[in-house]
Protein backbone atom coordinates (compact mmCIF):
# COMPACT_ATOMS: atom_id res chain seq x y z
CA UNK A 1 0.00 0.00 0.00
CA UNK A 2 1.20 3.49 -0.98
CA UNK A 3 0.62 6.62 0.66
CA UNK A 4 0.56 10.27 -0.99
CA UNK A 5 4.02 10.66 -0.05
CA UNK A 6 5.47 7.41 -1.81
CA UNK A 7 6.18 5.26 1.24
CA UNK A 8 5.12 1.71 0.76
CA UNK A 9 3.03 0.40 3.99
CA UNK A 10 3.22 -3.26 4.43
CA UNK A 11 2.85 -6.48 6.86
CA UNK A 12 3.94 -9.68 7.16
CA UNK A 13 2.21 -13.15 7.32
CA UNK A 14 3.03 -13.69 11.13
CA UNK A 15 4.01 -11.20 13.50
CA UNK A 16 2.05 -8.23 15.09
CA UNK A 17 3.60 -5.04 13.26
CA UNK A 18 3.15 -2.89 10.37
CA UNK A 19 6.02 -1.70 8.30
CA UNK A 20 7.03 1.81 6.33
CA UNK A 21 9.54 1.52 3.63
CA UNK A 22 10.83 4.94 2.32
CA UNK A 23 11.97 4.15 -1.39
CA UNK A 24 14.34 7.40 -1.64
CA UNK A 25 16.22 6.58 1.51
CA UNK A 26 15.32 2.33 1.86
CA UNK A 27 15.29 3.68 5.27
CA UNK A 28 12.77 1.22 7.29
CA UNK A 29 9.62 2.10 10.42
CA UNK A 30 7.97 -0.37 11.91
CA UNK A 31 5.12 -0.22 14.20
CA UNK A 32 3.79 -3.06 17.05
CA UNK A 33 0.32 -3.22 17.55
CA UNK A 34 -0.49 -2.86 21.27
CA UNK A 35 -1.91 -6.55 21.61
CA UNK A 36 -0.77 -9.87 19.67
CA UNK A 37 -2.48 -9.98 16.22
CA UNK A 38 -2.40 -10.49 12.16
CA UNK A 39 -2.80 -7.39 11.08
CA UNK A 40 -3.51 -6.96 7.24
CA UNK A 41 -5.57 -5.10 4.24
CA UNK A 42 -4.39 -1.89 4.68
CA UNK A 43 -6.21 1.47 3.70
CA UNK A 44 -5.67 4.71 3.96
CA UNK A 45 -8.72 7.45 5.03
CA UNK A 46 -9.44 10.75 3.50
CA UNK A 47 -7.41 12.20 6.47
CA UNK A 48 -4.30 9.71 5.80
CA UNK A 49 -4.77 7.67 8.22
CA UNK A 50 -4.22 3.79 7.65
CA UNK A 51 -6.65 1.28 8.84
CA UNK A 52 -6.19 -1.99 9.18
CA UNK A 53 -7.75 -5.61 10.24
CA UNK A 54 -6.61 -8.13 12.66
CA UNK A 55 -8.97 -11.29 11.52
CA UNK A 56 -7.98 -13.55 14.48
CA UNK A 57 -8.10 -10.94 17.27
CA UNK A 58 -11.28 -9.29 16.15
CA UNK A 59 -10.42 -5.97 16.24
CA UNK A 60 -10.29 -2.93 13.75
CA UNK A 61 -6.93 -0.82 13.67
CA UNK A 62 -6.27 2.41 13.26
CA UNK A 63 -2.59 4.05 12.55
CA UNK A 64 -1.86 7.78 12.74
CA UNK A 65 1.11 7.75 10.63
CA UNK A 66 2.32 11.53 12.05
CA UNK A 67 2.13 10.05 15.73
CA UNK A 68 2.60 6.58 15.13
CA UNK A 69 -0.46 6.04 17.81
CA UNK A 70 -2.40 3.03 17.36
CA UNK A 71 -5.66 2.06 18.51
CA UNK A 72 -7.84 -0.98 18.30
CA UNK A 73 -11.55 -1.15 18.21
CA UNK A 74 -13.37 -4.17 18.67
CA UNK A 75 -16.47 -4.94 16.50
CA UNK A 76 -20.00 -5.46 17.96
CA UNK A 77 -20.47 -8.97 17.04
CA UNK A 78 -18.07 -11.44 19.26
CA UNK A 79 -15.65 -13.48 16.61
CA UNK A 80 -16.53 -11.44 13.66
CA UNK A 81 -12.91 -12.01 12.22
CA UNK A 82 -12.81 -8.42 10.19
CA UNK A 83 -10.83 -9.37 7.46
CA UNK A 84 -11.52 -7.03 3.87
CA UNK A 85 -11.95 -3.25 3.95
CA UNK A 86 -12.71 -0.61 1.40
CA UNK A 87 -13.58 3.22 2.10
CA UNK A 88 -17.12 4.52 0.43
CA UNK A 89 -17.11 8.37 -0.77
CA UNK A 90 -18.24 9.87 2.33
CA UNK A 91 -14.77 8.44 3.83
CA UNK A 92 -16.79 5.41 6.25
CA UNK A 93 -14.73 2.46 6.58
CA UNK A 94 -16.36 -0.63 5.47
CA UNK A 95 -15.21 -4.14 6.02
CA UNK A 96 -16.74 -7.47 6.11
CA UNK A 97 -16.92 -10.20 8.82
CA UNK A 98 -15.68 -13.42 7.88
CA UNK A 99 -16.72 -15.34 10.95
CA UNK A 100 -20.57 -13.95 10.66
CA UNK A 101 -23.04 -13.37 8.32
CA UNK A 102 -22.39 -9.56 8.24
CA UNK A 103 -21.03 -6.48 6.84
CA UNK A 104 -19.75 -3.38 8.94
CA UNK A 105 -18.50 0.17 8.69
CA UNK A 106 -17.10 2.29 11.35
CA UNK A 107 -17.17 6.28 11.01
CA UNK A 108 -13.31 7.70 11.47
CA UNK A 109 -14.86 10.77 12.90
CA UNK A 110 -16.93 9.20 15.84
CA UNK A 111 -15.21 5.46 16.15
CA UNK A 112 -18.96 4.34 16.03
CA UNK A 113 -19.85 0.90 14.37
CA UNK A 114 -22.41 -0.25 12.30
CA UNK A 115 -23.34 -3.64 11.34
CA UNK A 116 -25.34 -4.83 8.37
CA UNK A 117 -26.74 -8.44 8.69
CA UNK A 118 -26.71 -11.17 5.43
CA UNK A 119 -29.98 -12.71 4.91
CA UNK A 120 -28.29 -16.21 4.31
CA UNK A 121 -26.71 -17.22 7.79
CA UNK A 122 -23.86 -19.35 6.11
CA UNK A 123 -22.66 -16.24 4.47
CA UNK A 124 -19.08 -15.73 5.36
CA UNK A 125 -17.82 -11.97 2.97
CA UNK A 126 -14.12 -12.34 2.73
CA UNK A 127 -13.45 -8.99 0.59
CA UNK A 128 -14.90 -6.05 -0.20
CA UNK A 129 -15.01 -3.22 -3.01
CA UNK A 130 -17.40 -0.42 -3.61
CA UNK A 131 -18.69 1.45 -6.26
CA UNK A 132 -18.74 5.12 -6.62
CA UNK A 133 -22.65 5.57 -5.96
CA UNK A 134 -21.00 3.77 -2.26
CA UNK A 135 -22.95 0.71 -3.12
CA UNK A 136 -21.11 -2.26 -1.16
CA UNK A 137 -19.63 -5.45 -2.79
CA UNK A 138 -18.64 -8.42 -1.22
CA UNK A 139 -17.64 -12.01 -2.14
CA UNK A 140 -19.17 -14.80 -0.25
CA UNK A 141 -16.19 -17.56 0.21
CA UNK A 142 -17.74 -20.40 1.41
CA UNK A 143 -21.27 -20.14 -0.40
CA UNK A 144 -20.01 -18.85 -3.80
CA UNK A 145 -21.91 -16.18 -4.37
CA UNK A 146 -21.18 -12.11 -5.45
CA UNK A 147 -23.19 -10.19 -2.78
CA UNK A 148 -24.30 -6.21 -3.46
CA UNK A 149 -25.37 -4.34 -0.12
CA UNK A 150 -26.96 -0.61 -0.30
CA UNK A 151 -25.93 0.76 3.01
CA UNK A 152 -28.88 3.14 2.81
CA UNK A 153 -31.87 0.64 2.83
CA UNK A 154 -29.85 -2.51 3.53
CA UNK A 155 -30.98 -4.22 0.70
CA UNK A 156 -28.90 -7.12 0.28
CA UNK A 157 -28.99 -8.45 -3.40
CA UNK A 158 -26.83 -12.18 -4.44
CA UNK A 159 -25.31 -13.73 -7.63
CA UNK A 160 -24.07 -17.18 -7.72
CA UNK A 161 -20.73 -17.01 -9.02
CA UNK A 162 -20.20 -18.39 -12.52
CA UNK A 163 -18.07 -21.67 -11.13
CA UNK A 164 -20.99 -22.92 -8.83
CA UNK A 165 -21.22 -23.27 -5.08
CA UNK A 166 -17.36 -24.47 -4.55
CA UNK A 167 -16.17 -21.78 -6.55
CA UNK A 168 -14.68 -19.76 -3.26
CA UNK A 169 -14.70 -16.00 -4.62
CA UNK A 170 -12.32 -14.14 -2.94
CA UNK A 171 -10.22 -11.00 -4.06
CA UNK A 172 -12.85 -8.24 -5.68
CA UNK A 173 -12.19 -5.23 -7.04
CA UNK A 174 -14.33 -2.04 -8.73
CA UNK A 175 -12.95 -0.91 -11.93
CA UNK A 176 -14.94 2.22 -13.23
CA UNK A 177 -18.13 0.50 -11.64
CA UNK A 178 -17.64 -2.94 -13.35
CA UNK A 179 -16.73 -5.90 -10.67
CA UNK A 180 -13.96 -8.04 -11.14
CA UNK A 181 -13.12 -10.24 -8.73
CA UNK A 182 -11.49 -13.88 -8.92
CA UNK A 183 -12.94 -17.80 -7.94
CA UNK A 184 -9.80 -19.78 -5.83
CA UNK A 185 -11.90 -22.83 -5.77
CA UNK A 186 -11.82 -23.72 -9.80
CA UNK A 187 -8.83 -24.76 -11.44
CA UNK A 188 -7.46 -23.20 -12.65
CA UNK A 189 -9.27 -20.29 -11.05
CA UNK A 190 -10.74 -17.28 -12.86
CA UNK A 191 -11.18 -14.16 -13.47
CA UNK A 192 -14.64 -13.14 -13.56
CA UNK A 193 -15.99 -9.87 -14.68
CA UNK A 194 -19.58 -8.88 -13.31
CA UNK A 195 -21.72 -5.88 -14.99
CA UNK A 196 -24.13 -4.71 -12.40
CA UNK A 197 -26.31 -2.68 -15.21
CA UNK A 198 -26.99 -5.62 -16.88
CA UNK A 199 -25.99 -8.46 -14.06
CA UNK A 200 -23.94 -10.61 -16.59
CA UNK A 201 -21.18 -12.58 -15.97
CA UNK A 202 -17.90 -12.91 -18.40
CA UNK A 203 -14.84 -15.20 -16.90
CA UNK A 204 -11.59 -16.68 -17.68
CA UNK A 205 -8.97 -18.98 -16.73
CA UNK A 206 -5.71 -17.58 -15.39
CA UNK A 207 -3.26 -18.78 -17.93
CA UNK A 208 -0.93 -19.62 -14.24
CA UNK A 209 -3.45 -20.87 -12.16
CA UNK A 210 -3.89 -18.72 -10.36
CA UNK A 211 -3.43 -20.63 -7.03
CA UNK A 212 -5.47 -18.81 -4.83
CA UNK A 213 -6.07 -15.23 -5.51
CA UNK A 214 -6.34 -13.80 -1.99
CA UNK A 215 -6.31 -10.29 -2.88
CA UNK A 216 -6.60 -7.87 -5.67
CA UNK A 217 -6.25 -4.38 -7.16
CA UNK A 218 -6.09 -1.93 -9.51
CA UNK A 219 -3.05 -0.11 -10.97
CA UNK A 220 -2.97 3.57 -11.58
CA UNK A 221 -3.51 3.19 -14.84
CA UNK A 222 -6.82 1.07 -14.42
CA UNK A 223 -5.56 -2.44 -15.01
CA UNK A 224 -6.66 -5.32 -12.62
CA UNK A 225 -3.99 -6.66 -11.00
CA UNK A 226 -4.48 -10.29 -8.55
CA UNK A 227 -1.78 -11.35 -6.18
CA UNK A 228 -1.22 -15.50 -6.47
CA UNK A 229 -0.37 -16.09 -3.22
CA UNK A 230 1.05 -19.49 -3.06
CA UNK A 231 3.04 -18.91 -5.81
CA UNK A 232 4.24 -15.61 -4.85
CA UNK A 233 2.98 -14.10 -8.61
CA UNK A 234 0.94 -11.55 -9.50
CA UNK A 235 -1.47 -11.81 -12.80
CA UNK A 236 -1.88 -8.70 -14.47
CA UNK A 237 -4.97 -8.25 -16.70
CA UNK A 238 -5.24 -5.65 -19.35
CA UNK A 239 -8.37 -4.07 -19.48
CA UNK A 240 -9.16 -2.32 -23.25
CA UNK A 241 -10.01 1.78 -22.07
Amino acid sequence: MEDRDGNIWYTGNTGSLIGKLDPKTGAVTEYQTPEPGDPHTLIFDNSGILWFTMQNANRIGRLDPKTGEIKLLTPPTAGARPYGMALNSKGTVFFVEFGANKVGSVDPKTMEFREYPLPDAASRPRRITITSDDIVWYSDYPRGYLGRLDPATGKVTEWQSPSGPKSEPYGISAINDIIWYSESGSTPNTVVRFDPKTAKFQSWAIPGGGNIVRNTSVTRDGNFMLANSLVNGITLVAIKK
